[in-house]
């Protein structure tokens, strides 16, 4: 587990669906794309303009990399609490649980429990979960 992915809201994005399955899938499209030529011809491909330099800084750079990192939406009520009140995850927060939790536990029901774990295991037994999901294959955008 590379701790840098850890969400303050307690997600850990080596299993979000856009790490995990988009970044590899445009890796593999792009390789294709550029062995099969279509570097040379894109401007020729009407609604190219955009979606070729988004394809290949998706395989070359990644999309994301955490919310700690600067990705995600600078706005995120979790994150700006967080970072407000110096905690490097909700779990261990004297407010927690709070409500501004409580819409992402909604919509990954994974999040309390992982939440609740962090508490009471710590990181290392989180972190250990978090693994063996990726090695599964799982993502949040599959658990609903």
């Amino acid at each position: 587990m590379d701790k840098k992915y850890i969400c303050y809201c307690g997600l850990y994005c080596e299993n979000c669906a856009v790490m995990a399955k988009v970044t590899p899938a445009a890796k593999v499209l792009y390789t294709e794309m550029v062995n099969g030529g279509f570097e040379g011809i894109m401007h020729l491909i009407p609604g190219s303009e955009g979606f070729w330099p988004f394809l290949k800084s998706m395989a070359t750079e990644g999309i994301c990399v955490s919310c700690k990192e600067g990705s995600g939406d600078p706005s995120c009520a979790v994150r700006i609490c967080a970072k407000e009140k110096g905690v490097e995850v909700c779990a261990f927060c004297d407010s927690y649980p709070c409500e501004k939790l409580a819409p992402l536990c909604k919509g990954v029901p994974v999040l309390e429990h992982d939440n609740a774990l962090l508490r009471e295991k710590g990181v290392d037994a989180w972190g250990k979960l978090q693994d063996e999901r990726r090695d599964k294959g799982f993502t949040y955008a599959g658990e609903k």
